[in-house]
């Protein structure tokens, strides 16, 4: 029935498991004291917010489970001391699809060698089901096609989806009718 993140965590503890707790928030640099610990169990507490700082401190961790909570996205920084973080837990949180949650997509696809699940808006009505980089791929179509920035390689390509193939070829066309060359390098 823990409500925080303990303050007598022992300095050298590899493995935390605060799975099952009351704890609804996480703290700015709630375990900076931990620097050691490699796996972070937080499933099932009713997570609903979390401070970008939370989690300053945790450079050698390398799984978080945060499902089972009450995540609807992450704000800018939240992620950014895990530098060794392999797997990520995101199954079962209330996922909401508006700009919001372009942060943690964006995450995930530059530390490509993070695992993770559980990733599926489930708010508002209209993207429910989705795949949060079903979204966000949407949310770059409705931009008029002439204010689409011409980056394809920057977006998640799923191997079936055939719609968002069909998309970037028609964009290359749009680019090659109005004579501009596009080079991408890298």
């Amino acid at each position: 029935d823990l409500k925080k993140v303990p303050g007598n965590i022992p300095a050298d503890i590899v493995k935390l498991d605060l799975s099952n707790n009351k704890i609804r928030q996480l703290r700015a640099k709630e375990f900076e004291d931990v620097s050691e610990l490699k796996i972070l169990n937080l499933n099932s507490n009713g997570i609903a917010y979390i401070d970008p700082a939370a989690f300053s401190g945790l450079n050698n961790l390398e799984e978080l489970d945060l499902s089972n909570n009450s995540l609807q996205n992450f704000e800018y920084g939240v992620l950014e001391d895990l530098y060794f973080l392999k797997i990520l837990w995101l199954r079962e949180n209330p996922w909401r699809c508006d700009y919001n949650i372009h942060y943690l997509f964006y995450w995930l696809k530059h530390h490509y060698n993070v695992h993770y699940n559980g990733l599926e808006c489930k708010m508002p009505e209209e993207y429910k089901g989705w795949s949060v980089g079903k979204y966000v791929r949407s949310y770059y179509e409705e931009c008029p096609k002439d204010k689409l920035p011409i980056y394809p390689e920057t977006f998640d390509v799923d191997k079936d989806d055939e719609e968002w193939e069909r998309h970037k070829e028609q964009s290359v066309q749009t680019v090659k009718k109005h004579g501009v060359i596009v080079t991408v390098i890298g």
